[in-house]
């Protein structure tokens, strides 16, 4: 099974180049707007990156004075993933939620990887259990098991292979089959099985944070914002996603405003999400509904600097289930 340690920090090595993703232009105006309590924090996590050899890697729901002033990666899942291979750092700091520093651990076994909060959790990857997996083996003998990288090491280890948002459908239809099995997340499922012809089975898990967003409050927004552009993460409901202008990860959003750059948009995600790319898209206005993370929410400056200073909380994952969730991780970042 994965744990989460407290151990004592480690000898500083010689630092290597931090990887930057994103508009470099677009941080460094958004360092001028962080409030000056985050100032402190900030300047010791800069300068304890360089002395630890570290790197952060956030995902796009991190809050701003993450994202824009001490992260060297962002993105969503699947960057993250793809992104952690390539890390020479000999620390990861990952601001997300465990099952994303998991991935990483997963992907860099030599690595020291970090979570800030040993909190951070998630609602989908806590809805499915290993045991879970094995039983819709017994069920459905000989299909494919496809898991969403929103679940813990176990259950990928019981897995064939796994996707995020940004490549589930690619994973599907690149395994050949007539039927597969697509968990935890129930809504990612069904919307992907709208876009394809291989039977999909799903199973009951949902985001405590997507599951809140309802087609009428589209429609009702739509209604008093003229010209409004709706985009919808796939964990929200099919009905939700219908409503939308376009469906799609974070990262397809990220896409999507670049190069349509509506005038009025409204993102169906994590609030966060808005916060962050209104620094990239200032000619934009981002219209209200999000809804908040609680589990990303507990990432902050001061765990970020404590993490580093202290060496909390290392993640770990035993080694028979770290190397058959290896395999299942890797599978998923071969699909194009």
């Amino acid at each position: 099974m994965s744990s989460i340690s407290q151990s004592s920090p480690v000898g500083a090595t010689a630092p290597t180049p931090a990887v930057r993703a994103g508009s470099i232009q677009a941080r460094q105006r958004a360092r001028h707007t962080v409030a000056p309590d985050f100032a402190a924090d900030t300047d010791a996590i800069l300068r304890l990156k360089r002395e630890r050899n570290a790197v952060i890697l956030a995902h796009n729901y991190q809050t701003p004075e993450i994202f824009h002033g001490v992260a060297d990666i962002v993105g969503d899942s699947l960057a993250l993933a793809r992104e952690a291979t390539k890390v020479e750092a000999e620390v990861i700091v990952l601001c997300g939620v465990h099952f994303m520093a998991e991935t990483a651990k997963l992907l860099n076994p030599k690595k020291t990887v970090l979570i800030p909060d040993r909190d951070a959790g998630c609602s989908l990857a806590d809805s499915v259990t290993a045991a879970d997996v094995r039983a819709l083996r017994q069920r459905h003998p000989g299909v494919p098991v496809v898991t969403y990288v929103n679940t813990s090491a176990e259950v990928k280890a019981e897995s064939d292979v796994c996707c995020t948002s940004s490549n589930a459908l690619k994973v599907v239809e690149s395994l050949g089959v007539p039927e597969v099995m697509l968990i935890p997340d129930e809504y990612l499922a069904k919307n992907v099985a709208a876009q394809t012809q291989v039977k999909i089975i799903p199973w009951k898990g949902r985001c405590e944070v997507h599951e809140q967003f309802n087609a009428g409050d589209v429609v009702r927004l739509r209604e008093g914002y003229a010209g409004l552009t709706v985009l919808a993460h796939p964990e929200c409901d099919p009905e939700v996603v219908a409503a939308a202008d376009y469906s799609g990860s974070t990262a397809d959003m990220c896409h999507y405003l670049d190069r349509h750059r509506p005038k009025r948009v409204m993102l169906l995600t994590e609030c966060s999400m808005s916060d962050n790319l209104a620094v990239d898209f200032p000619e934009t206005e981002f219209v209200g509904m999000c809804r908040l993370c609680p589990h990303m929410q507990r990432i902050t400056l001061e765990g970020i600097r404590r993490s580093l200073e202290t060496n909390t909380h290392e993640v770990s994952v035993a080694g028979d289930i770290a190397a058959r969730a290896r395999i299942a991780v890797e599978r998923m970042l071969a699909v194009r």
